[in-house]
């Protein structure tokens, strides 16, 4: 069998490195533009002879599915949060059907850590768009991970689910009186007021995984 040519090592390199350091695994784009590879073609012809080589394992249903075998990842009990949808962290914007775990395409992989003291029962995932929570250092490209629940503190920052928009938006939440304000987090935005009737809360942030940029 031919050795690994050199830049198949360094692409296990990567991923090696990639994993220990964020406890979870890259995407095919995150090794192109971090070697400098041409396409992303390119780099799944390697990540598919690095399979046969059974150097690694893939599950193609996730953009974060590749497993190294026989090395070190940093992610040995890695938790899978799917991810359900988006979410506007600006503007609400439209997301259909309900919001939680059941049934997805994709899913993001975190270290237990980054839970706290949560279980990983009834965690769903949410990718931001906008830049209301921008003061609470949630980013347009963000991806939240939230516990499923119906209730909330004034003040916690939750997923909510706007009933005559059929609009989702995450916002601090407090109810006042017969309205509940939802503030953003960006001294340029108003807050969004909003009938009592009218929100179903949905989950409330647990953490915050910032993509490479």
């Amino acid at each position: 069998m031919k050795p690994l040519t050199r830049r198949q090592q360094a692409i296990l390199s990567f991923i090696e490195d990639f994993s220990v350091t964020h406890s979870y695994p890259p995407t095919i784009r995150e090794i192109q533009e971090g070697l400098g590879i041409s396409s992303t073609s390119v780099v799944d012809y390697n990540l598919k002879v690095l399979e046969q080589r059974d150097e690694i394992h893939r599950n193609r249903n996730i953009s974060r599915g590749i497993e190294l075998v026989n090395r070190p990842t940093g992610g040995n009990n890695l938790v899978q949060i799917p991810i359900v949808g988006q979410i506007a962290a600006g503007q609400p914007i439209h997301v259909p059907g309900d919001i939680g775990p059941h049934g997805y395409d994709e899913a993001v992989e975190i270290g237990p850590e980054m839970l706290g003291s949560h279980k990983s029962d009834g965690l769903f995932a949410l990718r931001v768009k906008g830049h209301s929570m921008v003061d609470a250092l949630i980013n347009d490209g963000d991806v939240v991970i939230l516990k499923e629940q119906r209730v909330c503190e004034n003040g916690e920052t939750v997923a909510v689910w706007l009933i005559d928009e059929s609009e989702t938006t995450l916002k601090r939440f407090y109810l006042e009186g017969e309205q509940v304000r939802l503030q953003p987090e960006n001294v340029t935005m108003e807050p969004i007021y909003t009938r009592t009737e009218n929100v179903e809360i949905k989950g409330k942030l647990v953490t915050v995984i910032r993509p490479p940029r």
